[in-house]
């Protein structure tokens, strides 16, 4: 039984590009806690959308932010 159907190597690259791009790692990292927590508990009554962990999700919004800067919105 397969939980994620993204690629680790992609997701680690994607990891790589935030904190490359961050001036502060710290920072980043909590900021990628922050949004899964969030994310978490927004998502909570979502049964179809377990297969991903909030914080997967999260590096991917994030990472996708930082390559695609229209969608940005906080």
């Amino acid at each position: 039984m397969k939980r994620s159907s993204i690629d680790s190597q992609h997701l680690m690259r994607r990891a790589e590009d935030l904190i490359t791009a961050a001036s502060n790692r710290y920072r980043i990292t909590v900021q990628v806690a922050n949004r899964a927590q969030r994310r978490r508990y927004e998502d909570f009554d979502a049964v179809d959308d377990h297969k991903m962990k909030p914080v997967i999700r999260a590096v991917i919004e994030m990472s996708d932010e930082l390559t695609q800067p229209e969608i940005i919105g906080e």
